[in-house]
Protein backbone atom coordinates (compact mmCIF):
# COMPACT_ATOMS: atom_id res chain seq x y z
CA UNK A 1 0.00 0.00 0.00
CA UNK A 2 0.79 3.49 -0.82
CA UNK A 3 0.23 5.43 2.51
CA UNK A 4 1.05 8.67 0.44
CA UNK A 5 -1.78 8.57 -2.21
CA UNK A 6 -3.59 5.99 -0.52
CA UNK A 7 -3.59 3.75 -3.16
CA UNK A 8 -2.40 -0.17 -4.29
CA UNK A 9 -0.83 -1.18 -7.58
CA UNK A 10 -2.50 -3.63 -9.39
CA UNK A 11 -0.96 -6.21 -11.02
CA UNK A 12 -1.07 -4.43 -14.28
CA UNK A 13 0.67 -1.56 -13.51
CA UNK A 14 -2.44 0.81 -12.48
CA UNK A 15 -3.28 1.78 -8.97
CA UNK A 16 -6.73 1.17 -7.34
CA UNK A 17 -7.37 3.53 -3.86
CA UNK A 18 -7.73 1.75 -0.83
CA UNK A 19 -10.94 3.14 -0.05
CA UNK A 20 -14.04 3.29 -2.01
CA UNK A 21 -17.75 4.31 -1.83
CA UNK A 22 -20.07 2.09 -2.57
CA UNK A 23 -23.61 3.01 -4.39
CA UNK A 24 -25.81 -0.22 -4.48
CA UNK A 25 -29.09 0.55 -2.79
CA UNK A 26 -32.31 -1.32 -2.14
CA UNK A 27 -34.90 -0.85 -4.77
CA UNK A 28 -36.81 1.21 -2.52
CA UNK A 29 -34.31 4.38 -2.36
CA UNK A 30 -34.06 6.69 -4.58
CA UNK A 31 -31.69 6.73 -7.63
CA UNK A 32 -30.74 10.43 -6.88
CA UNK A 33 -29.22 9.28 -3.40
CA UNK A 34 -26.80 7.68 -5.52
CA UNK A 35 -25.86 11.01 -7.59
CA UNK A 36 -25.89 12.94 -4.12
CA UNK A 37 -23.57 10.43 -2.61
CA UNK A 38 -21.31 10.11 -5.08
CA UNK A 39 -20.89 14.07 -5.09
CA UNK A 40 -20.51 14.20 -1.16
CA UNK A 41 -17.85 11.56 -1.23
CA UNK A 42 -15.74 13.52 -3.97
CA UNK A 43 -15.80 16.23 -2.15
CA UNK A 44 -15.04 14.61 0.95
CA UNK A 45 -12.02 13.09 -0.81
CA UNK A 46 -13.27 9.94 -2.72
CA UNK A 47 -11.56 8.91 -5.88
CA UNK A 48 -12.66 5.01 -5.77
CA UNK A 49 -16.62 4.71 -6.62
CA UNK A 50 -17.94 1.31 -6.90
CA UNK A 51 -20.73 0.34 -8.95
CA UNK A 52 -22.95 -2.13 -11.27
CA UNK A 53 -25.05 -2.64 -13.82
CA UNK A 54 -27.03 -4.48 -11.71
CA UNK A 55 -27.37 -1.42 -9.22
CA UNK A 56 -29.58 0.66 -11.97
CA UNK A 57 -28.24 3.54 -10.64
CA UNK A 58 -25.51 4.29 -13.54
CA UNK A 59 -26.87 7.11 -14.86
CA UNK A 60 -26.89 9.40 -11.70
CA UNK A 61 -23.42 7.87 -10.60
CA UNK A 62 -22.27 8.90 -14.29
CA UNK A 63 -23.75 12.45 -13.24
CA UNK A 64 -22.61 13.02 -10.25
CA UNK A 65 -18.86 12.06 -11.50
CA UNK A 66 -19.68 14.04 -14.45
CA UNK A 67 -20.46 17.37 -12.23
CA UNK A 68 -17.40 17.22 -10.36
CA UNK A 69 -15.13 16.85 -13.40
CA UNK A 70 -17.02 20.10 -14.65
CA UNK A 71 -16.78 22.18 -11.49
CA UNK A 72 -13.07 21.49 -11.18
CA UNK A 73 -13.07 19.24 -8.38
CA UNK A 74 -11.24 16.29 -10.25
CA UNK A 75 -9.88 15.42 -13.67
CA UNK A 76 -11.31 12.40 -15.01
CA UNK A 77 -8.18 10.25 -14.52
CA UNK A 78 -8.36 11.23 -10.43
CA UNK A 79 -11.23 9.04 -10.14
CA UNK A 80 -11.30 5.16 -10.44
CA UNK A 81 -14.27 4.31 -11.56
CA UNK A 82 -15.62 0.03 -11.40
CA UNK A 83 -18.56 -1.20 -12.83
CA UNK A 84 -19.71 -5.27 -13.54
CA UNK A 85 -20.29 -7.57 -16.11
CA UNK A 86 -23.83 -8.44 -15.05
CA UNK A 87 -24.94 -12.59 -14.79
CA UNK A 88 -27.31 -12.20 -17.96
CA UNK A 89 -24.03 -10.86 -20.06
CA UNK A 90 -21.50 -13.62 -19.68
CA UNK A 91 -21.91 -15.06 -23.08
CA UNK A 92 -18.57 -14.22 -24.81
CA UNK A 93 -20.24 -12.41 -27.64
CA UNK A 94 -22.51 -10.53 -25.07
CA UNK A 95 -19.75 -9.13 -22.78
CA UNK A 96 -18.54 -6.32 -24.59
CA UNK A 97 -22.59 -4.97 -25.27
CA UNK A 98 -23.40 -4.94 -21.39
CA UNK A 99 -20.02 -2.68 -20.61
CA UNK A 100 -21.12 -0.50 -23.46
CA UNK A 101 -24.16 0.00 -22.07
CA UNK A 102 -22.77 0.92 -18.74
CA UNK A 103 -20.69 3.43 -20.13
CA UNK A 104 -23.31 5.25 -22.31
CA UNK A 105 -25.39 5.50 -18.88
CA UNK A 106 -22.28 6.99 -17.55
CA UNK A 107 -21.62 8.97 -20.27
CA UNK A 108 -17.96 8.10 -19.57
CA UNK A 109 -15.52 6.92 -22.93
CA UNK A 110 -13.82 3.92 -19.98
CA UNK A 111 -13.97 2.07 -16.97
CA UNK A 112 -11.25 2.12 -14.64
CA UNK A 113 -12.10 -1.77 -13.74
CA UNK A 114 -14.26 -4.06 -14.87
CA UNK A 115 -15.17 -7.19 -12.83
CA UNK A 116 -17.16 -9.89 -13.54
CA UNK A 117 -20.17 -9.46 -10.91
CA UNK A 118 -20.77 -13.43 -9.90
CA UNK A 119 -19.43 -16.56 -11.32
CA UNK A 120 -22.71 -18.05 -12.15
CA UNK A 121 -24.25 -17.42 -15.31
CA UNK A 122 -27.92 -16.36 -15.87
CA UNK A 123 -30.49 -16.83 -19.01
CA UNK A 124 -29.51 -14.03 -21.74
CA UNK A 125 -32.84 -11.19 -21.87
CA UNK A 126 -33.42 -7.96 -20.79
CA UNK A 127 -34.97 -8.67 -17.41
CA UNK A 128 -31.78 -8.51 -14.73
CA UNK A 129 -32.91 -11.82 -12.96
CA UNK A 130 -35.04 -13.72 -15.78
CA UNK A 131 -37.51 -16.16 -14.17
CA UNK A 132 -39.82 -18.70 -15.28
CA UNK A 133 -43.24 -18.94 -14.43
CA UNK A 134 -42.68 -20.15 -11.06
CA UNK A 135 -40.58 -17.50 -10.30
CA UNK A 136 -37.31 -19.34 -10.26
CA UNK A 137 -34.56 -17.70 -11.16
CA UNK A 138 -33.14 -19.02 -15.08
CA UNK A 139 -29.73 -20.16 -14.96
CA UNK A 140 -27.11 -20.40 -17.76
CA UNK A 141 -24.27 -22.56 -18.30
CA UNK A 142 -21.28 -20.62 -19.93
CA UNK A 143 -17.52 -21.40 -20.13
CA UNK A 144 -16.21 -18.93 -17.66
CA UNK A 145 -12.69 -18.94 -19.23
CA UNK A 146 -14.59 -18.12 -22.42
CA UNK A 147 -16.27 -14.94 -20.88
CA UNK A 148 -12.88 -13.88 -19.55
CA UNK A 149 -11.22 -13.89 -23.42
CA UNK A 150 -14.39 -11.38 -23.83
CA UNK A 151 -13.07 -9.07 -20.78
CA UNK A 152 -9.54 -9.22 -22.34
CA UNK A 153 -10.67 -7.95 -24.75
CA UNK A 154 -12.59 -4.84 -23.77
CA UNK A 155 -9.08 -3.91 -22.07
CA UNK A 156 -7.22 -4.42 -25.03
CA UNK A 157 -10.18 -1.98 -26.81
CA UNK A 158 -9.60 0.78 -24.00
CA UNK A 159 -12.84 0.38 -22.75
CA UNK A 160 -11.61 -0.98 -19.45
CA UNK A 161 -8.02 -0.08 -18.16
CA UNK A 162 -8.19 -2.86 -16.00
CA UNK A 163 -10.09 -6.37 -15.27
CA UNK A 164 -10.99 -8.49 -12.55
CA UNK A 165 -13.68 -10.85 -10.97
CA UNK A 166 -15.89 -10.30 -7.98
CA UNK A 167 -17.32 -13.51 -5.77
CA UNK A 168 -14.91 -16.19 -6.92
CA UNK A 169 -13.60 -19.16 -5.02
CA UNK A 170 -9.97 -19.92 -4.71
CA UNK A 171 -11.03 -23.02 -6.98
CA UNK A 172 -12.69 -20.59 -9.95
CA UNK A 173 -9.73 -18.61 -9.75
CA UNK A 174 -7.26 -20.75 -10.55
CA UNK A 175 -9.20 -22.05 -13.87
CA UNK A 176 -8.37 -18.40 -15.26
CA UNK A 177 -4.95 -17.99 -13.67
CA UNK A 178 -4.55 -21.98 -15.28
CA UNK A 179 -6.12 -20.86 -18.51
CA UNK A 180 -4.34 -21.36 -21.92
CA UNK A 181 -3.24 -18.18 -23.34
CA UNK A 182 -4.22 -16.50 -20.74
CA UNK A 183 -3.21 -12.78 -21.28
CA UNK A 184 -4.13 -11.19 -18.05
CA UNK A 185 -4.66 -12.11 -14.42
CA UNK A 186 -7.85 -10.78 -12.73
CA UNK A 187 -6.49 -7.61 -10.84
CA UNK A 188 -8.98 -7.98 -8.27
CA UNK A 189 -11.69 -10.57 -6.58
CA UNK A 190 -13.87 -8.27 -4.70
CA UNK A 191 -16.01 -10.36 -2.36
CA UNK A 192 -18.10 -10.13 0.89
CA UNK A 193 -15.92 -10.09 3.72
CA UNK A 194 -15.67 -8.47 7.20
CA UNK A 195 -14.92 -9.40 10.99
CA UNK A 196 -17.68 -12.04 10.55
CA UNK A 197 -16.60 -13.72 7.51
CA UNK A 198 -12.56 -12.24 7.60
CA UNK A 199 -11.46 -14.35 4.56
CA UNK A 200 -8.43 -15.07 5.98
CA UNK A 201 -7.74 -18.41 3.57
CA UNK A 202 -8.55 -16.63 0.60
CA UNK A 203 -6.95 -13.10 0.84
CA UNK A 204 -3.54 -15.34 1.45
CA UNK A 205 -4.66 -17.03 -2.00
CA UNK A 206 -5.15 -13.81 -3.30
CA UNK A 207 -2.06 -12.33 -2.29
CA UNK A 208 -0.19 -15.15 -3.24
CA UNK A 209 -1.08 -14.64 -6.86
CA UNK A 210 -0.85 -11.00 -6.78
CA UNK A 211 -4.42 -9.91 -6.86
CA UNK A 212 -5.93 -7.59 -4.34
CA UNK A 213 -8.99 -8.57 -2.43
CA UNK A 214 -11.64 -5.78 -2.38
CA UNK A 215 -14.08 -5.95 0.73
CA UNK A 216 -17.87 -5.42 -0.09
CA UNK A 217 -20.30 -5.27 2.98
CA UNK A 218 -17.09 -4.26 5.10
CA UNK A 219 -19.77 -2.93 7.02
CA UNK A 220 -21.64 -5.46 7.90
CA UNK A 221 -24.79 -5.52 5.47
CA UNK A 222 -27.28 -3.09 3.89
CA UNK A 223 -29.60 -5.36 5.66
CA UNK A 224 -31.63 -6.00 2.26
CA UNK A 225 -34.88 -8.39 3.05
CA UNK A 226 -34.57 -9.58 -0.21
CA UNK A 227 -31.28 -10.78 0.16
CA UNK A 228 -30.27 -11.06 3.83
CA UNK A 229 -31.69 -12.92 6.99
CA UNK A 230 -33.19 -10.45 8.70
CA UNK A 231 -32.40 -12.38 12.15
CA UNK A 232 -28.52 -12.30 11.33
CA UNK A 233 -26.72 -10.08 13.86
CA UNK A 234 -25.62 -6.49 13.18
CA UNK A 235 -21.72 -6.54 12.82
CA UNK A 236 -21.80 -2.88 13.62
CA UNK A 237 -23.41 -3.35 17.06
CA UNK A 238 -21.02 -5.96 18.43
CA UNK A 239 -19.33 -5.51 21.85
CA UNK A 240 -15.87 -6.44 20.41
CA UNK A 241 -16.37 -3.80 17.50
CA UNK A 242 -18.28 -1.13 20.15
CA UNK A 243 -15.00 -1.35 22.30
CA UNK A 244 -12.59 -1.15 20.62
CA UNK A 245 -14.57 2.26 18.73
CA UNK A 246 -14.65 3.61 22.09
CA UNK A 247 -11.11 3.18 22.94
CA UNK A 248 -10.02 4.98 19.44
CA UNK A 249 -12.74 7.38 20.25
CA UNK A 250 -13.54 6.29 16.62
CA UNK A 251 -17.32 4.97 15.27
CA UNK A 252 -17.60 1.38 14.89
CA UNK A 253 -17.72 1.56 10.76
CA UNK A 254 -14.39 2.88 11.40
CA UNK A 255 -12.64 0.57 13.29
CA UNK A 256 -14.59 -2.04 10.76
CA UNK A 257 -12.83 -0.71 7.45
CA UNK A 258 -8.98 -0.24 9.34
CA UNK A 259 -9.26 -3.64 10.14
CA UNK A 260 -9.34 -4.22 6.19
CA UNK A 261 -6.86 -1.34 5.51
CA UNK A 262 -4.18 -3.22 7.87
CA UNK A 263 -4.99 -6.66 6.55
CA UNK A 264 -4.22 -5.12 2.50
CA UNK A 265 -7.65 -5.37 1.60
CA UNK A 266 -9.37 -2.54 -0.90
CA UNK A 267 -12.16 -1.91 1.20
CA UNK A 268 -15.52 -0.34 0.08
CA UNK A 269 -17.83 1.71 2.63
CA UNK A 270 -21.27 2.00 1.18
CA UNK A 271 -23.33 4.98 3.08
CA UNK A 272 -26.05 7.72 1.38
CA UNK A 273 -25.52 9.89 4.74
CA UNK A 274 -22.91 13.14 4.40
CA UNK A 275 -21.36 11.89 8.25
CA UNK A 276 -21.30 8.68 7.57
CA UNK A 277 -19.41 9.38 4.12
CA UNK A 278 -17.17 12.09 5.55
CA UNK A 279 -16.34 10.16 9.12
CA UNK A 280 -15.34 7.14 6.77
CA UNK A 281 -12.93 8.73 4.93
CA UNK A 282 -11.45 9.65 8.45
CA UNK A 283 -10.12 5.98 8.64
CA UNK A 284 -6.70 7.39 7.58
CA UNK A 285 -6.37 8.98 10.75
CA UNK A 286 -5.84 6.50 13.52
CA UNK A 287 -4.26 2.80 13.56
CA UNK A 288 -4.83 -0.56 15.24
CA UNK A 289 -2.65 -1.91 17.01
CA UNK A 290 -1.54 -5.85 16.63
CA UNK A 291 -2.83 -6.84 19.96
CA UNK A 292 -6.89 -4.95 18.33
CA UNK A 293 -6.25 -6.86 15.21
CA UNK A 294 -5.86 -9.95 16.70
CA UNK A 295 -9.33 -9.19 18.44
CA UNK A 296 -11.14 -8.47 15.26
CA UNK A 297 -9.84 -11.61 13.67
CA UNK A 298 -10.98 -13.13 16.73
CA UNK A 299 -15.21 -12.25 15.97
CA UNK A 300 -14.81 -14.14 12.73
CA UNK A 301 -17.75 -16.70 12.81
CA UNK A 302 -17.63 -17.40 8.65
CA UNK A 303 -21.12 -15.70 8.41
CA UNK A 304 -22.00 -14.81 5.35
CA UNK A 305 -25.15 -11.94 4.69
CA UNK A 306 -25.37 -12.33 1.22
CA UNK A 307 -25.57 -15.99 0.05
CA UNK A 308 -27.04 -15.63 -3.64
CA UNK A 309 -29.05 -19.02 -2.55
CA UNK A 310 -31.60 -18.87 -5.55
CA UNK A 311 -27.59 -19.99 -7.82
CA UNK A 312 -27.32 -22.66 -4.88
CA UNK A 313 -27.71 -25.33 -7.54
CA UNK A 314 -25.41 -24.43 -9.70
CA UNK A 315 -22.14 -25.60 -10.58
CA UNK A 316 -20.18 -22.29 -10.83
CA UNK A 317 -22.23 -21.66 -7.28
CA UNK A 318 -19.25 -19.97 -5.64
CA UNK A 319 -19.60 -20.35 -2.11
CA UNK A 320 -20.13 -24.32 -1.30
CA UNK A 321 -16.19 -24.49 -1.56
CA UNK A 322 -14.21 -23.74 1.74
CA UNK A 323 -12.78 -20.76 0.34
Amino acid sequence: MDPKHQRMALNDGHFIPVLGLGTYAPEEVPKSKAEEATKIAIDAGYRHIDAAYLYQNEVEVGLAIRSKIADGTVKREDIFYTSKLWSTFHRPEMVRSNLEKSLKNLQLDYVDLYIIHFPVSMKPGEEIFPTDENGKVMLDMVDLCATWEAMEKCKDEGLAKSIGVSNFNRRQLEMILNKPGLKYKPVCNQVECHPYLNQRKLLEFCKSKDIVLVAYSALGSHRDPKWVDQSAPVLLEDPVICDLAKKHKRTPAQIALRYQLQRGVVVLAKSFTEKRIKENMQVFQFQLSSEDMNVLDGLNRNLRYADAEFAAGHPNYPFSDEY
